[in-house]
């Protein structure tokens, strides 16, 4: 009998190239290559092998930390090759035999962060110069070919045999979980007719055809392979601005302490009410005056304020998706100097154009948005000794709901809410709108209302009147409505809030990013609990055991 995946221990999204196990991470001038090269035998869980470079969280976890390290470690990198070690094969996609062990929770989880790393791909190569190039010396399939699609270019290997495809439906009875059928139209406009043929056959495309339909951008015989790609990797990398000879600024390991209800970390403390059900994540502004000057700046390094504070508050988020599936609320409080964080914000501003801020800017914006797509819900807290401003601001701003404290006799520790022209652009949510203009629709007048408030500390009656949080409340009623809101919020059910959530945050424009969160992980979060997936007799438990899989042929 199969049983689900134990989720203990806690996983951890922290590691380093030292510990890879399934990535190797080469560095030729402008050029980095990231060869998958699996160990099979290391899986993060028991109880299946990663045969044909198939990958599970482990693997992806890997794959995340070397892109980060390429981002900052080696600013002379501005085109990455993703290849295979092994022979006719690129990747063979997520491992079948851990979907099918896995809980469903596990499941979804895993769709997300592959989903998450590999749109971060899309946006440092919007945002950051850093391309990306697939170079498929064989096989690709599933979710090996959701990677390439998150590329900007894809080099298939003409050697008669090998194949694009994304064979979940026929074989497995679910959808690609990482974006493959969106990626299909809405960035390669792949037609709908040739993507359905695509995506009901097992076998794939290969070759010319797969040319000919847009799914793939350049053919290499085996023998001129490598030329092709080199030659095409440093096109690519003509086409980027970042520095040649830039000193990288090494990512060393976050200093955490793991506590029984919590996390402790230099700028952000996760504390855990098992009881309530409630996280309360706190993240500290600058403890002491920041550097603002370039070359003090990058003297710092991975300690500079935003940097630290990203890299942690990203972790935590990480932490607790995954490990602390019942804390369904997450309390957003902040603590510190707001001029601290605005004179931060002014030199993220002031310096855009250098490598180095623009990377910090890249992993904030990527943190923010992981905490958007989370299915938890956001309650932000504006008490005394906050300091919700610019960067920080954007912590309330993402929130389903925010309460600030009015304390109209005592001025000096009445909390306030500072704007930054940060909130204004350059923290853009996966719907590609910033969390003002979705709060207000895009209405000019109530974006030209909190824009004349730049740079000025706005108390609970101004913020309240604005609309900038759900309510401001005296200190005789704070306490007990936030309590009232925490144990109304414990008690609904867990799926109706993610759902309700994942609806009100996303209204208006939607993007291929949200399409695939929204749409795909939806549907696949429901064929995922379906017994033609997932029953006794369903294509993906079966797979793999020589039994045919036994559906219920009734369309739902």
């Amino acid at each position: 009998m199969t049983t689900s995946l134990d989720l203990d221990p806690v996983v951890d999204y922290q590691t380093d190239p030292t510990r890879y196990r399934h990535v190797r991470l080469h560095v030729d001038g402008p050029v980095a290559t990231l060869t998958l090269d699996v160990d099979e035998e290391s899986g993060l869980r028991p109880g299946y092998r990663l045969k044909l470079n198939s990958y599970d969280l482990g693997v992806d976890i890997e794959l995340h930390d070397a892109l980060n390290r390429i981002r900052f470690e080696y600013p002379q990198v501005r085109t990455v090759v993703l290849t295979s070690a092994k022979e006719r094969v690129f990747c063979s996609g997520a491992n079948i035999f851990m979907l099918g062990l896995s809980s469903h929770a596990w499941k979804v989880n895993f769709c997300k962060f592959t989903n998450e790393t590999r749109n971060g791909m899309e946006d440092s190569s919007r945002h950051e110069g850093l391309k990306f190039l697939a170079a498929l010396n064989g096989t690709c399939a599933g979710g090996g070919y959701e990677l390439a699609l998150a590329c900007d270019d894809i080099v298939l290997v003409d050697d008669r045999s090998s194949a694009v495809s994304l064979p979940e439906v026929p074989l497995l009875g679910v959808l690609p979980g990482t974006g493959g059928l969106t990626r299909l139209t809405d960035k390669r406009r792949v037609r709908h007719d040739r993507a359905d043929v695509l995506c009901t056959s097992v076998e794939g495309v290969r070759g010319q055809r797969a040319l000919d339909w847009g799914l793939v951008d350049a053919l290499a015989k085996p023998a001129v392979f490598d030329q092709v790609v080199r030659e095409r990797a440093r096109r690519l990398a003509a086409l980027s601005d970042r520095p040649a000879d830039a000193q990288g600024v090494a990512l060393p390991p976050l200093v955490r302490r793991f506590e029984a209800d919590g996390v402790q970390y230099r700028h952000v403390s996760v504390s855990i009410d098992r009881a309530r059900r409630v996280a309360t994540l706190t993240v500290r502004g600058p403890a002491t005056a920041p550097a603002t000057e370039l070359n003090a700046i990058v003297a710092q390094g991975a300690d500079w304020w935003p940097l630290a504070m990203g890299r942690e508050l990203d972790d935590a988020i990480l932490h607790l998706r995954t490990n602390e599936l019942t804390i369904g609320t997450w309390v957003l409080r902040t603590e510190g100097d707001a001029a601290a964080v605005l004179a931060c914000d002014d030199a993220l501003q002031a310096h855009a154009g250098h490598w180095f801020v623009r990377a910090t800017t890249g992993l904030l914006r990527r943190a923010l948005a992981r905490l958007d797509v989370t299915s938890r819900s956001l309650i932000a807290l504006l008490e005394p000794g906050s300091c919700f401003a610019g960067t920080l601001a954007e912590l309330a701003l993402a929130a389903d709901r925010s309460y600030m404290l009015v304390l109209p006799d005592e001025p000096q520790r009445t909390p306030r809410l500072t704007l930054h022209e940060a909130n204004f652009g350059r923290y853009p949510m996966v719907s590609d709108q910033t969390r003002l203009q979705r709060r207000f629709y895009a209405d000019a007048t109530a974006l030209g209302a909190a824009r004349a408030t730049l740079g000025r500390g706005l108390d609970g009656d101004e913020a309240a009147a604005l609309g900038l949080v759900t309510a401001a409340l005296d200190d005789i009623d704070w306490a007990d409505e936030v309590r009232l809101v925490l144990e109304e919020r414990a008690a609904m059910s867990p799926d109706a809030l993610t759902g309700l959530e994942a609806n009100l945050r996303f209204g208006g424009p939607e993007t291929m990013v949200t399409r695939i969160f929204g749409r795909l992980s939806a549907w696949q979060n429901w064929i995922f609990q379906r017994p033609n997936a997932v029953g006794e007799y369903g294509a993906l438990k079966v797979y793999g055991k020589g039994d045919k899989a036994r559906f219920d042929w009734q369309r739902v």
